[in-house]
């Protein structure tokens, strides 16, 4: 299994301020923990204990935090860019610091929040091969939907249903020869990824897990408020071996279930009940 990880928490997180004045994106606050505490906790749940930290704005309140990830029983380790870099640079620094490896990696973003079954994953990138698989879930829409009847009878309201779209989850599997295609500067989601679309070599893991990105001082209202009113919902029995519908989705989409979420320090109320694999809804 997979045991290395790389967090890339060198965001600045300007539209996250004030709260991000003194403090890197990964280190804003989600119900009491830092969103960076979630990932280490969820990472080490699922046997990754070495995980890298590719830093750079005020990269001295990770380390401060984190220290060398005893507490949390892994190891980590920084690798701190002097400029930025784009998070294709600091991917491909993290790399280097790992190599050689003969296995594959994770990599997150480090402001996203989800309780994606990691393993279901891995086992998904093998299967398929490839040089890199990512996680995608559906996209949400900002906005209430209008259902019309006609050219202009409202038939219905929905309240930011879920879109027949899906979109990069920000949750990545890669094999060690996605080195030498990553920039040095630059986002390899706007060069190395299309390349490797292009030429067959990059695999969508399709998830309907809770899955939250924390861009804004709305997102992380809206989040923490989401789990406070999910707490007793998220621990409910639920048979997940049964497929349920998903507003907005192609019946023929195969979408894979999030397995457990870790006990994580203050933040229970993401646990999610065991998964039996992929379905299709």
């Amino acid at each position: 299994m997979i045991s290395c990880a790389i967090i890339l928490a060198g965001g600045k997180g300007e539209r996250l301020r004030p709260l991000t004045e003194d403090r890197p994106k990964a280190m804003v606050e989600l119900l009491g923990k830092p969103l960076i505490d979630y990932q280490i906790n969820w990472l080490s749940s699922y046997g990754i204990n070495k995980i890298t930290i590719a830093c750079g704005w005020r990269h001295e309140v990770i380390r401060n935090y984190l220290g060398d990830g005893k507490k949390w029983n892994v190891a980590v380790n920084y690798v701190v860019e002097e400029q930025p870099l784009g998070r294709g640079g600091a991917l491909k620094g993290a790399l280097k610091i790992l190599m050689p490896f003969n296995q594959p990696v994770f990599s997150v973003n480090g402001d996203i929040i989800c309780n994606l079954n990691l393993h279901s994953m891995q086992e998904f990138h093998n299967q398929r091969g490839g040089i890199a698989t990512l996680a995608s879930v559906a996209l949400k829409s900002p906005y209430g939907i209008l259902d019309l009847k006609g050219d202009s009878s409202i038939a219905g309201f929905r309240e930011k249903p879920e879109l027949p779209y899906w979109i990069n989850g920000g949750i990545y599997v890669l094999e060690s020869s996605i080195i030498e295609l990553l920039p040095d500067l630059g986002d390899h989601e706007e060069t190395t990824f299309p390349a490797l679309a292009a030429a067959g070599k990059l695999q969508a893991f399709k998830t309907d897990a809770l899955w939250r990105s924390v861009d804004t001082v709305k997102d992380l209202t809206e989040l923490t408020r989401e789990l406070e009113s999910r707490r007793g919902a998220l621990h409910a029995p639920v048979d997940r071996s049964i497929p349920r519908p998903i507003a907005s989705r192609s019946p023929n989409d195969s979408v894979s279930t999030a397995g457990k979420m870790p006990a994580l320090p203050g933040a229970a109320l993401l646990k999610a009940p065991p998964s039996s694999g992929a379905h299709n809804v």
